[in-house]
């Protein structure tokens, strides 16, 4: 037997057996002709001694350096008194070694992985087989491990099926670029790589399956973010014969116990619900980080009839908004930092920082200091300062623009504060977000897009959808946590008209909407149940289990930023005669 233990899972119950181990050399440390060699495999590190004594284990023994692979048999015993090491769990014990065997020798490597010292990203993820060696991302993955077959065992004790898709299927309109296949048997014909297997999950539900689940990967080729990889996992589910609120009970029931079980977390019983425009009136954004104790304070109403135009034009405008953001102790703010915080807002639009600091608020006027007090009349400032509860110390930010512009600065401002001021509140804070609007006019075509997608059941009849589709509301929900939303959802629509309804509002016609979704306008005519679902991305729920700052530190090869992998130099140019097997040929930009 090769080895009997692996070096993270010994501990005192050991004590007294003769084990093999095998694994990679954290740490060589020769002390006064005992060598010590911390030995470390997926499971931990436990530390091995090897004496003078033992003559044979011993030169192979100082041969070993950092990364070497070998096998080593001794006897467990308690550390001597004074040398535990309680930063790990094997810290009271080690391996009194009896023989060595180096299995293979290791090259230098170009960033030490016994320590957490700064490495560039580019660096780690060419050289990603030794990054994903760190104990550190051994833990990441062994997270995500734990949560994936946590999520498993919880569907099927609920009686979920998990039912594989297909990766080759047909390009489909989501919001983002498809990654196509050509095909060689189809000259001139393309797959695509599925952004989700949406229609296929839908499908099941009108077969009959009634609940479906699946870890599944996902394909969009799409600009990158942070949080965004060209290839990603998610959790998908679908249901049959379960409303909202059934399914949105379902998931939180499975979050909480996630959390309890994996990371021993209470999450609050029940979430709480906002609806979409509240969350944005008041957070400025659709997935509001509530550990954040700052509000936007709506002031349109009282800006409409000042002399201020920068205010009143906003004011009274139907699409525009004039809100505040309080920042309690904020006056202490420099003239530069508010000019950088100026130029951070602009970033999302924003033509300027109005502002009032507050040296004194029982002098009324005279205790505040700012360049636009002039053109506000005392009634009017007193109101903004009771409307946004301003204090003594405090400052406070206006935006007024167009609505969606007011709501993306102040609600970035709002996180940038809460981050940059320590006022982050610690724990866990999930919400749903419920009643989003079905549309969303783009400027540019000039037409409605879906919010979510085109499948998204409305709260309303087709009627009332045609005759006012600025208005209409969707049957959709997202799970946000801690300002990362982490699943989205929804009620689907269940009949021919009602999808048939849906796009014509999306400008798809009818021969275009038979060309792309013939066979789901099809199924509808065949008893299709009512039927609803969400997906939740499992890289961003691990990522912050994990306490992780990118989807990329939980993923075990993820891609750049630039949607490349340096390590196996991909994408890459591929020869003339692949080209020409797929009947492709390529053409000078």
């Amino acid at each position: 037997m090769m080895r009997t233990h692996r070096c993270g899972e010994l501990n005192q119950t050991h004590i007294g057996q003769e084990v093999a181990l095998c694994g990679w050399v954290h740490r060589r440390r020769d002390h006064g002709g005992v060598i010590f060699i911390d030995l470390r495999d997926r499971e931990g590190i436990v530390q091995a001694v090897v004496d003078p004594s033992v003559p044979e284990a011993f030169a192979k023994a100082e041969q070993v350096r950092s990364e070497y692979v070998i096998r080593v048999v001794g006897t467990v015993r308690h550390r001597p008194p004074g040398t535990e090491n309680l930063n790990l769990p094997t810290g009271r014990i080690e391996v009194m070694v009896s023989a060595m065997e180096i299995l293979n020798r290791a090259e230098t490597p170009p960033f030490p992985i016994d320590s957490e010292v700064p490495v560039s990203e580019e660096v780690r993820l060419r050289y990603r087989y030794l990054d994903l060696r760190r104990p550190q991302m051994q833990a990441r993955l062994r997270l995500r491990r734990e949560v994936a077959g946590f999520l498993r065992r919880f569907l099927d004790a609920h009686g979920f099926y998990e039912i594989e898709t297909p990766f080759l299927t047909k390009a489909t309109p989501e919001g983002a670029r498809d990654y196509l296949v050509p095909s060689r048997v189809h000259p001139h014909a393309f797959y695509a790589l599925p952004q989700s297997p949406q229609l296929y999950k839908q499908l099941l539900m009108i077969a009959g399956f009634d609940r479906y689940y699946q870890i599944v990967r996902c394909f969009r080729d799409e600009d990158l973010r942070a949080d965004r990889q060209p290839e990603f996992t998610q959790l998908d589910i679908e249901t049959s014969f379960m409303d909202e609120n059934e399914i949105m009970a379902l998931m939180e029931e499975m979050m909480r116990q996630l959390f309890k079980e994996i990371l021993a977390v209470e999450l609050p019983n029940p979430f709480p619900r906002l609806s979409y425009a509240e969350a944005v009136s008041r957070f400025g954004s659709d997935k509001p980080d509530l550990r954040i104790p700052l509000e936007l304070s709506d002031l349109t109403d009282l800006m409409r009839e000042v002399d201020f135009k920068v205010f009143s034009g906003p004011a009274s405008d139907p699409e525009g908004r004039v809100a505040a953001l309080r920042l309690p102790g904020g006056a202490e703010l420099s003239r530069r930092e508010i000019e950088d915080l100026t130029a951070f807002v602009a970033g999302y639009g924003a033509k300027g920082l109005a502002y009032v600091k507050v040296n004194a608020r029982a002098q009324g006027r005279e205790g505040l200091q700012s360049p636009i007090l002039k053109f506000l009349p005392d009634a009017v400032i007193e109101a903004i300062l009771q409307r946004t509860g301003a204090q003594s110390g405090d400052i406070v930010f206006f935006g007024a623009d167009k609505a969606k512009i007011v709501a993306d600065a102040l609600g970035a401002l709002r996180i940038k504060l809460g981050h940059e001021r320590g006022l982050i509140e610690p724990g866990w804070r999930p919400l749903w977000i419920v009643q989003f609007p079905m549309f969303e006019w783009d400027p540019e075509q000039r037409r409605w897009v879906a919010l979510h997608h085109p499948f998204t059941a409305p709260r309303c009849s087709i009627e009332e959808l045609k005759a006012n589709p600025k208005e209409a509301l969707s049957r959709a929900y997202d799970m946000v946590l801690n300002g990362v939303e982490i699943g989205g959802g929804s009620i689907r629509i269940h009949t021919q008209q009602m999808q048939q309804a849906v796009f014509e509002l999306l400008g798809i016609g009818p021969e275009e909407a038979q060309e792309k979704f013939g066979f789901l306008l099809t199924a509808l005519k065949y008893g299709c149940p009512p039927h609803g679902g969400i997906a939740f991305g499992l890289d961003r729920l691990v990522m912050l289990m994990a306490g992780a700052s990118t989807i990329r530190d939980v993923m075990a090869f993820p891609k750049t930023q630039a949607a490349a992998c340096p390590m196996v130099d991909a994408p890459a140019k591929v020869s003339e005669e692949q080209l020409r097997e797929l009947s492709l040929q390529l053409r000078k930009l």
